[in-house]
């Protein structure tokens, strides 16, 4: 598909994330206004309050723009979202007969403040990287055991924690927690010594289910209203001790940080890609009628305190092996009750090749082999006041469809009494 041009200027540029083709879902506030609704275009941010209220887009009876969330608007169903979508093009596009009465409510990205693009009803991280299951399953279990028994047949995953699911920007405190050395007899407890992160995507769930409702791949692919970018950053050390019999605990709850744009289902249907060829055979519920993955550039920057942004990995979001709507699909089989707003997470994205490892985990083996920066420190694991990036988008022809930045910076560990 090629670039639809708009009469935003900046729009038409091919590095800029947001172009016409794009058009994602975000909230942001600028003096003196409060938290609203805006779609990204090019270097600006329309309004969508502002627009609702002179009456260029409606999509209900009562203002869906005029909150600090885009919930109301996905409870509103496909069918709105692509009316809204529709109309933005027309109002965005080149030689738009409504342009002078929409250049007013477009605002300069540089002069507003990005918030959490949705309340997150409920999070649900899945573990549903091949190449990273593999990876830490050699490193703990050695490479004949390193995927369960159940990895090939089932999307794994874990319940995680809403309340700490944090926009780009909000910088992540040290968790503190126990451990316990090998050699020792009783765990101690203290500020986590292997903070990582996980490149990861987040699958926003825009219709809700019934409880007892099972969903096909094909209704959960229809169900997400769009994705971002997610780090789910986790306590390396913390979750060695912690993490028999049942999974994550304390070294995953503490924070989640995700991109400010939602990058909606629709923009990126040209990018559409197929899950790898199956080991083994799927279940029936869980086989594709269609492509379900995307084509998705990925890259994790890191920044030590004081010195330079470098990129220390690049992926692909293919890379999956389990697409979104096959876990969306997984998680409703047991009749779950699905909720417009709920977050899930893809799994760590990791490619076959040491230089697309989705986290430092895997990028330094466990601490083995420590990862050179430019400034000529190492890393095996995140120091404080490192700042770690996510960055991401589809390649069109001639256009990006990105997500912008997903970022967070380290700050020390709270000394406990």
């Amino acid at each position: 598909m090629p670039l639809t041009k708009s009469w935003v200027a900046s729009a038409n540029d091919p590095d800029t994330h947001f172009p016409l083709n794009n058009l994602p879902c975000g909230v942001f506030s600028n003096d003196p206004h409060d938290a609203r609704c805006g779609v990204a275009i090019g270097d600006q941010v329309l309004d969508m309050a502002a627009v609702e209220a002179a009456g260029l887009i409606r999509l209900s009876e009562e203002p869906v723009f005029d909150l600090p969330f885009w919930n109301d608007v996905m409870e509103l169903g496909p069918d709105a979202w692509q009316k809204l979508r529709n109309r933005l093009t027309e109002l965005l596009k080149e030689y738009a007969p409504e342009q002078a009465m929409i250049a007013p409510h477009l605002v300069p990205m540089s002069q507003v403040r990005l918030h959490m693009p949705l309340v997150v009803s409920e999070y649900t991280d899945f573990y549903a990287g091949r190449h990273h299951a593999t990876n830490v399953g050699t490193m703990f279990r050695g490479a004949e055991n390193a995927l369960p028994p159940n990895w090939l047949h089932i999307p794994i995953g874990y319940n995680g924690r809403a309340s700490t699911v944090v926009v780009s920007g909000t910088e992540i405190r040290r968790p503190s927690g126990q451990t316990k050395a090998p050699d020792a007899d009783l765990p101690a407890f203290g500020p986590c010594q292997k903070l990582d992160i996980e490149l990861e995507m987040g699958a926003v769930v825009g219709m809700s289910t019934q409880m007892g409702q099972p969903i096909s791949v094909a209704e959960a692919d229809q169900m997400i209203f769009g994705y971002v970018l997610l780090n789910d950053w986790s306590a390396r050390d913390i979750q060695a001790w912690e993490y028999q019999p049942l999974g994550p605990f304390q070294a995953k709850a503490f924070a989640t940080s995700i991109s400010p744009w939602i990058v909606t289902t629709a923009a990126l249907d040209p990018f559409r890609t197929s899950t790898p060829e199956r080991e083994k055979d799927l279940l029936p519920y869980l086989q594709e009628p269609r492509p379900m993955l995307f084509d998705i550039d990925l890259a994790v920057l890191i920044e030590p305190d004081g010195g330079a942004s470098e990129v220390i990995a690049r992926t692909n979001y293919k890379e999956m092996y389990y697409s979104a709507a096959q876990q969306l699909a997984h998680h409703a089989s047991s009749g779950c009750a699905m909720n417009a707003g709920d977050l899930l997470g893809s799994g760590t994205i990791s490619g076959p090749e040491k230089d697309q490892r989705g986290s430092l985990l895997e990028l330094s083996w466990g601490g083995e082999k420590p990862i050179a920066l430019q400034d000529g420190t190492t890393r095996c694991f995140i120091d404080d006041g490192d700042t770690l990036t996510l960055t991401g988008h589809a390649q069109g022809d001639g256009y990006k469809v990105g997500f912008g930045a997903c970022t967070g910076k380290i700050l020390p560990a709270i000394d406990f009494p």
